[in-house]
């Protein structure tokens, strides 16, 4: 008999399983005290994708992406007092935005990872090495990723520290203990964690069919890097090493960048054209939550023009900023490819929509909406085939980005950046990798300047690389925060669509460096806790 131990006391199990693509369809994981067969053990490494399904709305429908729009990039695009309390820097840890549902899903994934860490190497006799084997890479990435899914919001080198770190190894009376002096303790974390999962788990071209959108070699290494870059962003004289960090950066994005045959990953050459679904595993791909028509990720509808012109019920939170248009150099192919501007056409359910025309109006706060992942709502027939039936579920067949390629370059560029300064050759050739395909010239200055903008442009509206973070750590969030921010007006004249300006947002926000770099733990995280600490000033 092999007991399920729960690393945190104070979580349940989800019952759920994320029924995206075909891995997922299987049973739900229940609240056995015992694994004795490899089919309980399958379901339990499935609900670790539990956060993917319609009934964790909270975490992939929206969740940490009301934290982006603090950033420059995006508003909170309708009215909605909570979630401008979290823009403005005025968050309490009551805050009921769904934001909130992240840090306890988060925790209920690690303890999921936990189980399976410490019950399965004892199951020899029901199970293969290889399975084994097999079972433990999945779970040390996503025990990884979860920690990675929150510590940058709520852990810092002081005066803070990191966040709480459950290892199978956890004693159960010393679960509810202080937090670690500094989120470099979750980043080493994550590191390991990544370094182990890589270890066993196989090449992207290795993973069987049935486990298409499972952890590989290429994704845990991505992640790793990430972890190690933002570990990077701390030099204070405490636990940080900046150099030792870009060094790790540079190790695992070269481990993918030296990929062969089937598993090597580049740019895929279009990149309106990179997110279809059909392209949802192509040659830029690391990894992605991939849903379907029934169930999985619904934040690409939340996200697009509210209401939908009654053709669909997209939800319209998240709209553009002007300042974010502008970033993007005249010609770069990924601006319209990103940001649906006043009189530009989008096929919709369809429909050929002008965009601020008589017919379809313009609702979203800043007067932009944005485009870059309404691929599946294109075809007339789409509702049912690509989209949900159900306009308040949202859920669609395009895989949500976690981690792709052109992260690869630019996290490396940056550690080139960092460590050899600007106008390293290296760093020119992997932004102007990026800048070829985006329709640029070939002219990269390798700067900081340069970096952050590409970044900024590149990466904009995706669900984990944060706009937020990179400002935070870059030590630019105060400067950038307090310009107001401009949203377009634009007006219907009878025949076409006519751009009326720049219009003001806001007069700019107060952001404190002290207490707004990372945000309030929310109230229920400290349900069963006598130890673990509010970040200051909430």
């Amino acid at each position: 008999m092999k007991k399920i131990i729960l690393t945190v006391s104070s979580l349940a199990l989800i019952f759920v399983t994320s029924g995206c693509s075909d891995f997922l369809e299987r049973p739900k994981y229940g609240r056995s005290d015992t694994w004795e067969t490899k089919e309980e053990v399958e379901s339990a490494v499935v609900a670790l994708w539990s956060n993917v399904s319609n009934n964790a709305e909270g975490v992939t429908g929206r969740g940490i992406m009301w934290y982006e729009c603090a950033s420059d990039n995006m508003t909170v695009g309708r009215p909605q007092d909570e979630a401008n309390q979290i823009r403005n820097f005025q968050m309490s840890p009551t805050n009921g935005r769904d934001a909130k549902e992240t840090w306890p899903e988060m925790y209920k994934v690690n303890a999921k990872a936990n189980n399976l860490i410490s019950t399965v190497p004892t199951m020899t006799a029901v199970l293969t090495d290889d399975y084994i084997n097999e079972v433990l890479g999945i779970a040390y990435f996503w025990r990884g990723l979860s920690m990675l899914w929150i510590a940058p919001y709520y852990g810092d080198n002081g005066p803070n520290g990191g966040i709480p770190i459950v290892l199978e190894t956890t004693n159960p009376g010393e679960i509810d203990s202080p937090r670690p002096s500094s989120v470099i303790a979750n980043y080493d974390q994550i590191i390991s964690d990544m370094r182990e999962a890589a270890k066993r788990l196989p090449y992207l071209s290795e993973l069987r069919p049935e486990r298409t959108g499972f952890p590989h070699k290429a994704a845990a290494w991505a992640f790793a890097a990430r972890a190690a870059l933002y570990a990077a962003s701390y030099d204070n004289g405490g636990m940080a090493n900046p150099d030792k960090y870009y060094g790790i950066v540079i190790e695992m994005c070269n481990n993918i960048m030296n990929l062969q045959g089937a598993d090597a990953r580049d740019l895929h050459p279009d990149f309106a054209d990179l997110w279809r679904s059909e392209n949802n595993y192509c040659e830029e791909y690391l990894f992605s939550l991939v849903g379907s028509a029934q169930d999985g990720p619904k934040f690409h509808g939340m996200s697009f023009h509210n209401g939908g012109w009654g053709l669909y019920n997209t939800w319209g939170y998240y709209q553009p900023t002007y300042g974010l248009y502008q970033a993007y150099e005249e010609g770069d192919e990924r601006r319209d490819a990103t940001i649906l501007f006043p009189g530009q056409h989008i096929q919709f359910v369809g429909r050929d929509v002008v965009y601020g025309n008589a017919t379809y109006n313009i609702t979203s706060d800043t007067g932009m909406t944005f485009r870059k992942f309404m691929s599946p709502w294109e075809d007339s027939d789409c509702i049912g085939k690509h989209v949900s039936t159900n306009g308040d579920n949202s859920s669609n067949d395009l895989g949500m980005c976690l981690i792709r390629f052109a992260d690869v370059l630019l996290m490396k560029a940056e550690a080139l950046i960092a460590t050899k300064g600007e106008g390293n050759a290296d760093a020119k050739e992997l932004l102007n990798r990026i800048r070829k395909r985006a329709g640029l010239p070939e002219d990269s200055g390798a700067t900081w300047a340069e970096l952050k903008n590409e970044r900024r442009c590149e990466l904009a509206f995706e669900f984990m690389p944060s706009r937020f973070v990179d400002i935070v750590r870059w030590g630019d969030a105060q400067k950038i925060c307090a310009e107001p921010t401009y949203g377009v007006a634009s007006h219907w004249d009878g025949s076409q669509v006519v751009y009326d300006g720049p219009v003001k947002y806001d007069d700019g926000r107060n952001f404190d460096p002290q207490k707004n770099h990372v945000f309030a733990i929310p109230s229920a995280a400290f349900n069963g806790s006598i130890k673990l600490e509010q970040n200051q000033g909430y």
